[in-house]
């Protein structure tokens, strides 16, 4: 709808994950680096954790994209499973064959290792990466533990990455799997974009869809991080509301206005949220020199 008025030749603000618009912060690169080392020759568990939206699909895929054809994957994107479950959706991944019938933890498991062996045999490596691991039980978390037994002298045979919400972290702290907990490799908390960042990160998806012109007042900008804080889900969504409301105004650049605008149909919680956070804020302080004045005028009162 605005993209001919904004001279742009594509939405720079969808939130499909488009590879063509991916921005890696130096957090995100930091985020990838712990990946990278964590998958080393050592191999067994990977965290990477982080709020809806910060980019932790978009760091895993760029790891992926960084892979050789040495390297066969397997990718669980629904955790909610038992164990049975689970095993039966990595030997789908791993395109191995298994009769339903006869669909057991030990059959299931022995198949896994048999593949696990012969990728090692083969000098391939196995990867198996689980999206929102935070769902995950603790006696799946286990049977991937089990799973993890299998090693040379030299590295672990099948390599594991979560990925997941803070409350995996809170999970893993449990005393029943400690034992998990302490074959992580490497883990790395996916923090949102600061405020520079996220002028970086608005700048760079408008260059690769056509518009090398910042439509988007400084201010606007610090008023979109307050808004969203820092996270890049939200941040996609109130720029794409906030441009179609300058294109109903035939506005050229976005202000501070428009986005609070947009922020009330967008993101309707978190405004209310951030306005009801200053109105706090305000009365607290306003509270403070209520009290210090009190003090003051009794110490004075001492004083004639």
């Amino acid at each position: 709808m605005y993209l001919d008025y904004f001279g742009l030749t594509d939405q720079p603000f969808s939130i499909a994950p488009n590879p063509d618009y991916l921005f890696l912060s130096e957090r995100h690169k930091e985020a990838l680096a712990h990946l990278t080392y964590g998958l080393g020759d050592a191999g067994g568990f990977v965290l990477l954790t982080g709020e809806v939206g910060t980019g932790k699909t978009t760091v895993t895929r760029c790891m992926l994209e960084s892979l050789g054809d040495d390297t066969q994957v397997a990718f669980v994107l629904n955790p909610s499973l038992s164990e049975l479950e689970l095993l039966a959706s990595i030997c789908d991944e791993l395109r191995i064959r298994y009769k339903k019938s006869d669909a057991t933890l030990k059959n299931l498991t022995d198949k896994i290792k048999n593949r696990l062996l012969k990728n090692h045999s083969q000098n391939k490596r196995t990867m198996l990466i689980i999206d929102e691991a935070q769902h995950l039980s603790g006696a799946v978390l286990e049977q991937l533990r089990l799973l993890t037994n299998l090693e040379t002298n030299q590295r672990k045979l099948l390599q594991i990455i979560l990925v997941g919400q803070p409350e995996l972290q809170t999970l893993l702290k449990r005393n029943d799997l400690r034992q998990l907990a302490q074959r992580i490799t490497a883990r790395y908390h996916l923090m949102p974009l600061n405020e520079s960042e996220v002028f970086a990160y608005i700048k760079h998806r408008l260059h690769v869809a056509g518009c090398d012109q910042m439509l988007f007042e400084n201010t606007a900008i610090k008023r979109i991080h307050q808004l969203t804080g820092g996270i890049p889900r939200l941040i996609n969504l109130l720029c794409e509301r906030s441009l179609m409301g300058a294109f109903a105004n035939s506005r050229n650049l976005v202000n501070k206005t428009m986005i609070a605008s947009a922020a009330t149909e967008i993101l309707p919680l978190e405004a209310n949220a951030t306005s009801t956070n200053n109105a706090h804020y305000t009365m607290w302080m306003y509270a403070c020199f209520a009290i210090l004045a009190l003090f003051i005028g009794i110490g004075l009162s001492f004083i004639l």
